[in-house]
């Protein structure tokens, strides 16, 4: 009998890979993240998602700023560290040198040109022997290929390529996979397995019922969801959750299902009032009432 491909998102899917501490770990063995930061006018979304991958564990997060940018993040920022970045050698050096597992590029990022040579120089870090595991791409990050969405796909499917994990919502799934968005006789779930096998990454498609799915074939369903994440910033805090569980080691589809889960489930908990910036802290009640189960 076939193996499953189809599973509800639940924690049980993606628990067996879920990162453990061991007793003489340090910062670095718990994964080290990279988060773009956009220019002057723009740096929260960058900040959202640098709390959340430090909040779900990763050992270290540094936020890779333009110069424009460093003061208002150095205002802002205390445990998380900040790096001014200039060039996409820059901030390969950076990501080589100090042992990056994971990087966040798009929220925030604007329509920096810079981003053509990122992508596929951060997708091409694992051939050159470095540790870096995998590159999630959000807003900005996705929209900037709208107009040649093969060039990213082609990036992810080089061989030994990191692993790619896109997260767009409704309007941005439609402008990377039009083809397959405008197909009526597909479900949402087909559509997303379709795109995932397309561009050779983990598809995570944003709505009531997030889904998640690998190009293998496996789609996993989320059903905790909420309409109270419908609310400026929460997307960015995904992007950095699921980069901060892939640096920990989880690979990129449990990672990503996990990071879908426990986003919902930490809306639920704060209630209603909930803004993006409240996401970060309800991580921990969350992590510890999953010890728990």
């Amino acid at each position: 009998m076939p193996e499953p491909t189809c599973f509800e998102n639940t924690p049980e899917l993606w628990r067996a890979s879920w990162p453990r501490l061991a007793v003489d770990t340090h910062k670095y063995r718990r994964g080290h993240v990279a988060v773009f930061s956009g220019g002057l006018a723009s740096t929260g979304a960058a900040r959202l998602a640098a709390r959340a991958s430090a909040r779900i564990g990763a050992g270290a997060v540094t936020v890779l700023s333009p110069p424009d940018a460093i003061l208002v993040h150095a205002v802002h920022l205390t445990s998380i560290m900040l790096r001014k970045t200039e060039t996409v050698a820059d901030a390969c050096a950076f990501i080589r040198d100090r042992k990056v597992r994971a990087a966040v590029l798009g929220p925030g990022f604007g329509d920096d040109p810079k981003i053509y040579a990122l992508v596929p120089a951060l997708l091409d870090r694992r051939r050159s022997g470095e540790e870096f595991h995998g590159l999630v791409l959000d807003a900005d990050g996705l929209t900037a290929f709208e107009d040649n969405p093969d060039a990213l796909f082609q990036a992810a499917e080089k061989k030994g390529a990191n692993a790619l994990v896109l997260t767009p919502h409704e309007g941005e799934f439609h402008r990377l996979f039009p083809a397959i968005a405008e197909d009526t006789g597909l479900s949402k779930l087909d559509k997303v397995r379709a795109a995932a096998r397309s561009a050779n990454a983990i598809v995570v498609y944003k709505g009531p019922d997030t889904v998640i799915a690998a190009p293998d074939g496996r789609v996993a369903i989320n059903m905790n969801g909420t309409p109270l994440l419908a609310t400026a910033g929460s997307g960015d805090v995904l992007a950095g959750m699921a980069a901060g569980l892939i640096a920990q080691g989880m690979p990129a589809f449990e990672g990503a299902a996990a990071a879908v889960w426990l986003h919902a489930d930490a809306a639920r908990r704060f209630g209603q009032g909930l803004i993006a910036e409240d996401l970060p802290g309800m991580l921990p009640e969350v992590l510890r009432a999953l010890a728990k189960e």
